[in-house]
């Protein structure tokens, strides 16, 4: 490849870069571990980061857990790594209906356990979460009861999502409740290359029965960074966004100006990446990252220094 976009990140340069920020934003699934699985080499890059002076933060589409669950399963896997570092969607969406809505009552949740607790430690109630089984007549469906409480229909990933779920959230939505999605992702990276359908699929479905689109709160969405930022100074400038995947991880870190890096053990490749920068269209540009790695571990010999 041509130009400076993409470019290998080894010897020399690795250093330099690495100099040249303060701060890294890391994805989690397919960049520090797969499944239960951490990467081969990963705690010690975060670890010796740290010791370097860094600030390390996790940054994750993922609502299905809090940011006190995620810390618990780094620190089994050998990251040393505390709640403050980690910021997901569920937590990150309690913050955006906080700060930026400043939301005055409940939310009609289609999300999970966690999103619950998030939402609840920031002082917002819900309601919504658990199954929802069909009861009367189609005649009756569009006048189900609703909770006049609810100003926010917020859409997560739901393993009880129903049809009672959508046509709930429709009604309030119907009512001119404000709409937010956790993220877009369409679909859930497994092992082995397989996947199950993602959030995405979900919010999909609410916004065409709503005939509205909801704001997202996650990754490529700026206010992911901003709530990173906001709360420990983190200067664009001199932060390096790591992830695996093109159209949420590098995107972020090119909308809010960050320095980008790709690593390989996840869903996107360099042939991926190769493609949009071919195109020559502006809005495949932002998936493009600065630099590649094969593993975050190809950064250990320049924090050994």
């Amino acid at each position: 490849m041509s130009g400076t976009k993409c470019t290998r990140l080894t010897g020399a340069l690795m250093r330099q870069v690495l100099e040249s920020v303060d701060s890294v934003l890391f994805d989690c699934d397919g960049v520090i571990w797969r499944g239960d699985q951490a990467i081969p080499g990963a705690a010690e890059v975060i670890n010796l980061l740290k010791k370097n002076g860094k600030k390390v933060f996790f940054v994750t589409n993922n609502s299905s857990k809090t940011r006190k669950l995620y810390a618990d399963k780094m620190s089994l896997l050998g990251f040393n790594v505390t709640e403050d570092d980690v910021f997901g969607t569920a937590y990150c969406c309690a913050m955006y209906l906080r700060t930026v809505c400043k939301l005055q009552g409940k939310v009609y949740l289609l999300g999970s356990n966690a999103m619950k607790q998030e939402l609840e430690a920031v002082g917002i109630q819900q309601t919504g979460v658990g199954p929802d089984p069909i009861t009367g007549k189609p005649a009756d469906w569009a006048n189900v009861s609703l909770d006049p409480e609810v100003k926010a229909v917020v859409v997560g990933f739901d393993e009880h999502f129903s049809y009672m779920k959508l046509n709930r959230a429709m009604q309030y939505l119907n009512q001119g409740c404000l709409f937010v999605g956790t993220n877009r992702d369409t679909r859930l990276p497994l092992e082995g290359g397989k996947a199950v359908p993602g959030t995405g699929c979900l919010l999909q479905a609410v916004e065409a029965a709503a005939q509205r689109q909801a704001q997202t709160v996650g990754k490529p969405n700026q206010f992911m960074f901003d709530c990173v930022a906001s709360q420990f100074g983190v200067e664009r400038e001199r932060c390096l966004m790591v992830g695996d995947r093109l159209d949420t991880d590098i995107l972020l870190g090119s909308n809010c100006g960050l320095k980008t890096l790709l690593t390989l053990t996840g869903v996107n490749t360099v042939a991926d990446a190769q493609e949009h920068l071919k195109s020559g269209r502006p809005e495949r540009q932002g998936m493009v990252p600065d630099y590649y790695v094969d593993s975050i571990a190809d950064l250990l010999p320049a924090l050994r220094e």
